[in-house]
């Protein structure tokens, strides 16, 4: 990690990367709910979740306000529905504050400002971590935004969620 960080700095990324969200005694884990959930291999969804520690670690440290990549956006989104763990544990315990998921309010301002906000945050990540993020996880923020409010949630054991065939994506595009 960067060597420009405070000792406190480093001792809070340190505690934030040790952070456990899998309990132990769950016969579904938090790796494997966000797993399930969003159809990840459990291998992909353990690489998003330290990403997601790293996410929070520079919302901490990076003195700017931050944005996330979408799949890490799901593992907040998920943590934030096991309030103790959220709230207590990590917010209250390990970062010593409150943490808030602030979502966009609509509109080409907003969109322009996360657009922003995300390139600070890879420059961010770039500085602090010494490494480039994973493109898998985190996009250059043209890809990030390219299909922004596209997402749906889709119960697989009753529909099916097959491709538009490329003759009407040509044709009906927004």
């Amino acid at each position: 990690m960067a060597n420009s960080l405070t000792a406190d700095e480093r001792d809070l990324l340190q505690r934030i990367l040790a952070f456990e969200l899998d309990d132990p005694g769950a016969a579904l884990s938090f790796t494997g709910r966000l797993a399930r959930e969003q159809a990840w291999t459990h291998v992909f969804s353990a690489r998003v979740i330290e990403e997601y520690k790293r996410f929070l670690a520079l919302a901490m440290v990076a003195g700017h306000p931050v944005t996330p990549s979408e799949e890490v956006d799901q593992a907040w989104h998920l943590h934030l529905v096991y309030t103790r763990s959220y709230w207590h544990d990590l917010c209250r315990v390990v970062l010593g504050k409150d943490l808030h998921h602030g979502p966009t309010k609509g509109g080409r301002e907003e969109g322009a400002k996360f657009h922003d906000w995300y390139s600070k945050t890879l420059e961010s990540y770039r500085l602090i971590f010494e490494e480039n993020p994973p493109t898998e996880i985190w996009p250059p923020p043209t890809d990030r935004f390219a299909h922004a409010g596209a997402g749906r949630w889709v119960d697989s054991s009753k529909f099916w969620l097959l491709p538009r065939p490329r003759l009407w994506q040509k044709l009906f595009r927004k």
